[in-house]
């Protein structure tokens, strides 16, 4: 049965991580790393490593505490509240991820260096102009004697002038999802970083390969296996986004409804208004349901249910509920919400990044109506 009661280990890990992110990462600090071309809070990041944090779901064997997603989801709420700029999604979650699924001992080892932090990997998955689907994945691995020859481009690269490596989704084949993984250092010869800005003012990039040649035991797992294990680790990862999604929304709403308490405007506060009071009400309401969809899915995977149909549900309603609530938010806030001085336009812009990332809202429906059909 479904248990939404968090245990004391979990509220410890909780109460650890809100606390380092709001030592040596507060806002103004997130404020600081805006459109910077790294991008990354390093003293936070090197507590992440130090802690075990970076290792929390990476097997025991390669260093990690192999927790499940109900740790992660804990992690990712707090990550979220405090908008965190670290790559552990993409090296942590993802890019380890990737290598676990795909049982490649080759490089089973650099698994421990992404446990410690010490070195960060970042995929290198969509493309200018194509899709979340396997069709969009154009980039061209062709084979040339013992080597793979890389051509093509990808956009929303995170942290890629920070990562040691890429993790490169890459066509090997004419058939929809003949498609394979490879890792790439990402000072190989052919390899070309432009930063581009976005709404959330993160830090991504867009990475060129031209003629770049890696050598064959750069693939992970088997020839055309690539989609297939791409598409198990994001099942479980946008349950991780969708927790972020409801760390920032809780914490935007928290701002909210205090600011409505404390700005008075015709005599009273703004919460004393009863169309202000029923937005938040109804705020809360949504940010609870969607806690609770979240909190499933997580649980589901802990128990080995599938997760076709609740993982692309959680990410779905996760983040247009955290969009809904900055947008109300900043209807609250009026004409100041947007202004830098204030703290939920840092959130409001963030809530659509994450909308429209990993897998945006057309994927998510076109995978619960898949699995409901």
């Amino acid at each position: 049965m479904l248990d939404l009661d968090f245990t004391e280990e979990q509220d410890m890990l909780r109460s650890m991580v809100r606390g380092l992110c709001a030592e040596l990462s507060p806002l103004e600090v997130v404020r600081q790393l805006e459109d910077d071309p790294t991008g990354i809070a390093h003293e936070l990041w090197e507590q992440l490593g130090e802690l075990g944090i970076c290792a929390l779901m990476l097997p025991e064997a390669h260093g990690g505490s192999a927790m499940s997603l109900l740790e992660g989801v804990v992690l990712y709420e707090e990550l979220g509240r405090s908008l965190a700029p670290v790559p552990h999604f993409v090296s942590c979650v993802l890019s380890a991820g990737a290598i676990v699924e795909s049982s490649s001992g080759e490089h089973a080892s650099l698994l421990s260096d992404i446990s410690s932090g010490t070195t960060i990997v970042t995929p290198a998955w969509l493309e200018p102009g194509n899709s979340y689907s396997p069709k969009g994945v154009q980039l061209r691995a062709s084979i040339d004697r013992s080597d793979f020859v890389l051509n093509g481009s990808k956009m929303h690269v995170y942290f890629a002038s920070a990562a040691d490596q890429l993790l490169v989704l890459a066509r090997t084949g004419s058939a929809e999802t003949e498609i394979d993984l490879f890792l790439v250092p990402t000072d190989t010869r052919g390899i070309t970083l432009e930063q581009r800005l976005s709404l959330a003012s993160d830090t991504q990039y867009r990475v060129d390969f031209e003629a770049v040649r890696i050598p064959s035991d750069s693939r992970l797992g088997a020839a055309g296996s690539g989609w297939t294990t791409w598409d198990k680790v994001m099942q479980r990862a946008v349950i991780l986004a969708a927790a972020q999604a409801m760390g920032g929304a809780d914490y935007a709403l928290e701002i909210t409804a205090q600011y409505a308490k404390d700005r008075e405007q015709f005599g009273k506060a703004l919460a004393e208004f009863q169309a202000i009071s029923h937005y938040l009400a109804d705020a809360k309401t949504e940010l609870d349901g969607a806690k609770m969809l979240v909190y499933e899915a997580a649980w589901a995977d802990s128990v080995g249910q599938d997760l076709a149909r609740l993982a692309p549900m959680a990410k779905l309603y996760a983040n247009k509920v955290y969009r809904d609530i900055t947008a109300m938010a900043q209807q609250v806030f009026g004409g100041v919400g947007f202004t830098l001085d204030y703290d939920i336009q840092l959130y409001f812009r963030r809530a659509k990044q994450l909308q429209l990332s990993w897998w945006d809202r057309p994927t998510c429906e076109d995978r619960i109506a898949t699995a409901i059909l």
